[in-house]
């Protein structure tokens, strides 16, 4: 049966071809493309709601103002640069890629860097890098160097164009004109001021060619002065070994760097104050300790004058001097002839008295002689005596030397007798006697000796042994009988 089609439809199919019609994902694809080309990387600022955080790592949100939203993703290789937790209602500024989100056909912007936005987020981070920098103990007192007297050398890191290098300066000069003063130029503010505050410590330490450091710069905002906020500004300053003097801002504005620095400054003239004295009041104090040392130095030689007058006075005349020691001289002379002689005559008593107990050795010597003539005969007669015993155990000896050889002889005659006895017996049993009268051994191949013809087979080699040599047979024949 055929089908019908109506003239309506046929006309439907017609249009239909002519028009370029749309898939849902062609279109939601094209519009994407459309959208991140005309859009590049992009700031916006709005407010955290619907916040989520899976345990994928990503992050999504809505970004919301007063008039209107936006969905939000940030992935985890991004997030994981944060420096703060999102939370809902929280103000953030983001720099985002605008695109469509095709599985859903969704207008999103893609987060690749997240921050506070405003001075309460300057604010946070401020006290935290404040609390973790004074936790490891870069705030410390006990760290902190003291400043030199009178340097002959200041380096100043600073701005070239800023009002603080003229305060400092115009200070210096007025207070302490023979210093020397090293400008270490770098900017204050902005992008990359931080890096060369620090690399200009780094330089003046590595140089040494000043003896303290002033760091400062006029006031400003909290974003103005965020450069002495700086984490790698305030470590280069902990670890210079030249003195820092910091002078950032007015007196109640309160930096990183002012706390890490070993002495504040409230204003960038006070930090000159800080660092050289007054020359004038120098001067002045030298000249009222001139006088004081001319004053202390005329009283002292005047009361050494005085002494040396009293000591004059004091003084006797050699002459009388003379006298007084020749009699002195004299006096000891005498006790001495005195004291020699009643040590003279005491020693002679007592060698009048020791000769007079002396007695001649000679009775005593007799004596040792006749003891030792004693001695010499016994000694003699126990050489006698031990003489005719060695030769008596020699002659002992030789006794029964001769008795062992008697003795020795006897058993080997004895033992020689008992072997030819058994070498007869042996030759009596000996096969080799047997094969002296014209018998034979006959052994298998094994070695084993053939007594019985049941032992081999034709074919089997054998061995023959006589009297003289063997011979070496192969069986032919068996024969039972």
């Amino acid at each position: 049966m055929a089908s019908q089609v109506s003239p309506d439809h046929n006309s439907t199919l017609a249009t239909r071809a002519v028009k370029d019609v749309y898939a849902v994902s062609r279109l939601v694809r094209e519009a994407r493309s459309a959208l991140e080309g005309s859009f590049p990387l992009v700031w916006v600022e709005g407010e955290i709601s619907n916040l989520a955080m899976p345990a994928s790592g990503h992050i999504y949100f809505t970004l919301k103002d007063e008039a209107a939203q936006v969905r939000c993703a940030m992935f985890r290789n991004r997030n994981r640069q944060l420096r703060f937790t999102p939370e809902n209602g929280m103000q953030i500024l983001l720099r985002v890629r605008v695109t469509l989100y095709e599985g859903r056909g969704e207008f999103q912007l893609v987060v690749e860097h997240m921050e506070e936005a405003g001075s309460g987020a300057l604010q946070r981070a401020y006290e935290a890098l404040k609390h973790r920098l004074g936790s490891e103990g870069l705030f410390d007192q006990e760290a902190k160097k003291s400043l030199p007297t009178m340097p002959s050398s200041i380096g100043i890191v600073s701005s070239p164009d800023g009002a603080a290098v003229h305060d400092i300066l115009n200070v210096l000069n007025r207070r302490f004109p023979t210093a020397n003063i090293i400008l270490y130029p770098v900017a204050v503010q902005g992008e990359g001021a931080a890096a060369k505050i620090a690399h200009a410590i780094t330089t003046a330490n590595e140089r040494q060619e000043c003896e303290v450091l002033i760091i400062g710069r006029g006031g400003g905002s909290l974003e103005d002065l965020w450069s002495f906020n700086d984490e790698q500004v305030a470590r280069t300053i902990f670890a210079s070994q030249i003195p820092v003097i910091s002078a950032v801002g007015h007196e109640v504005d309160f930096t990183i760097a002012d706390f890490v620095a070993d002495v504040r400054a409230p204003t960038p003239s006070a930090a000159a104050e800080l660092a050289v004295p007054d020359s004038t009041e120098l001067l002045s104090k030298l000249q009222s300790f001139g006088r004081r040392l001319t004053s202390l130095i005329t009283q002292q030689l005047q009361s050494e004058h005085r002494h040396v007058q009293h000591l004059f006075r004091r003084l006797p005349q050699p002459k009388a001097q003379l006298t007084q020691q020749t009699q002195l001289i004299t006096r000891l002379k005498q006790q001495l002839s005195r004291s020699w002689l009643r040590t003279v005559e005491s020693k002679q008593q007592k060698l009048d008295l020791l000769t007079a107990r002396l007695t001649h050795p000679q009775a005593k010597i007799d004596t040792q002689k006749q003891k030792v003539a004693g001695l010499q005969t016994r000694l003699q007669q126990a050489i006698k005596q031990k003489s005719q015993r060695v030769k008596y155990q020699q002659t002992t000896l030789q006794q029964l030397q001769k008795q062992l050889q008697v003795s020795m002889q006897q058993i080997l005659l004895t033992q020689k007798t008992k072997l030819s006895q058994q070498m007869r017996t042996l030759a009596a049993v000996s096969p080799l006697n047997t094969l002296e009268r014209g018998y034979s051994i006959t052994t298998a191949e094994s070695g084993e000796v053939l007594q019985n013809v049941t032992s081999v087979e034709l074919g089997d080699s054998i061995n023959v042994r006589l009297q003289q040599g063997q011979l070496n047979c192969e069986i032919k024949e068996i024969n039972n009988d």
